[in-house]
């Protein structure tokens, strides 16, 4: 347990300095692609046109618990290898982490966005925003712009960074992979969209279950890096927002942490917005918060990230001390 936090540590550390630099990602194929193509092929193998409700959720449960074995037996695999191989199994165990987490390239697709609408405008953020969320970015003014960008380093603070950190901490290599296998699935399947309404649907609910304590936890994480960033007031009031209005949001667990950035920058976000030409009309969480978003506040809400993110490191390197001793 102590040398699992320690690999943590280490490759939270990476992943804050590295991130995913594309000179190597460009050279050699991502594991989520490898993922997601494992994924395509359960698509496409078992999810037909014509099939019942029934048929389909039973084949798509069939699909993800496959998926999410192979995932957990290559995580043992790997476990065992690297204890075998001592301090270089450490090293590259570390590096396999690292390459789950996504801190820095988090944070810098959120600040290209700032950069874009203070470089080139309306049409800059939109354009960047573009690349981290599902809307429909002609839509958004300036202000939705920021919100979305802001929204979008919330929600994925928990499920691209608290999330598989937990699960690695809990079960090591296999619950990392496994849970990252299930996200991406949930992800390409989990969606409800007429061809994946019913095969996505044990997906998604597994999802919306194994990303629950993450979604918590990530409450206290951003209230710690409001107060290390804005002071005890904001921190309060990250958590006292996150347990007020965490329900008004449509998914069960990103509401946690969108509210509890909400509360720390006192901003209105979530509300009314369009996907995929549809409007979702969902009421502002935080609603007593300031109503118009600025460059200034995505500039906030990185800074409360990124020392969350640096409290969660910490907190992981302070529990492997007796390791060390």
């Amino acid at each position: 347990m102590f040398e699992t936090l320690l690999i943590l540590a280490v490759a939270l550390l990476l992943d804050r300095l590295v991130g995913d630099p594309d000179w190597l990602w460009s050279r050699i194929t991502h594991p989520i692609v490898h993922f997601g193509r494992a994924i395509s092929l359960f698509d496409k193998g078992f999810n037909r046109a014509g099939l019942g409700k029934g048929s389909l959720r039973l084949r798509g449960l069939v699909t993800i618990v496959a998926l999410v074995v192979t995932s957990i037996v290559v995580g043992v695999v790997l476990d065992r290898l690297f204890d075998v191989l001592g301090a270089v199994g450490f090293l590259v165990e570390a590096i396999i982490v690292a390459v789950f987490l996504a801190q820095k390239s988090l944070a810098d697709h959120v600040i290209r966005v700032a950069d874009g609408l203070r470089r080139d405008g309306l049409a800059g953020g939109r354009e960047a925003v573009s690349m981290i969320v599902g809307r429909d970015p002609n839509t958004l003014d300036e202000p939705a712009v920021c919100r979305a960008a802001i929204e979008s380093l919330a929600e994925n603070f928990s499920d691209g960074v608290v999330a598989p950190a937990f699960w690695y901490a809990l079960a090591g290599l296999p619950g990392l992979l496994a849970y990252k296998m299930l996200n991406t699935a949930d992800s390409m399947i989990g969606h409800k969209s007429p061809r994946y309404l019913h095969f996505g649907w044990a997906s998604a609910r597994l999802d919306d279950l194994v990303n629950l304590p993450a979604a918590r936890l990530s409450v206290l994480l951003v209230a710690a890096g409001a107060y290390l960033k804005r002071g005890a007031e904001a921190a309060r009031a990250a958590v006292d927002v996150a347990r007020r209005d965490h329900g008004l949001h449509r998914s069960p667990n990103s509401g946690w942490p969108e509210a509890a950035m909400a509360g720390a920058l006192d901003l209105q976000l979530a509300g009314p917005r369009i996907y995929g030409g549809a409007m979702v009309d969902e009421p502002m969480i935080h609603g007593s918060g300031r109503p118009v978003a600025s460059v200034e506040d995505i500039d906030g809400a990185v800074s409360v990230f990124s020392a969350a993110c640096s409290v969660l490191a910490a907190s992981c390197a302070v529990l492997a001390l007796p390791l060390l001793l």
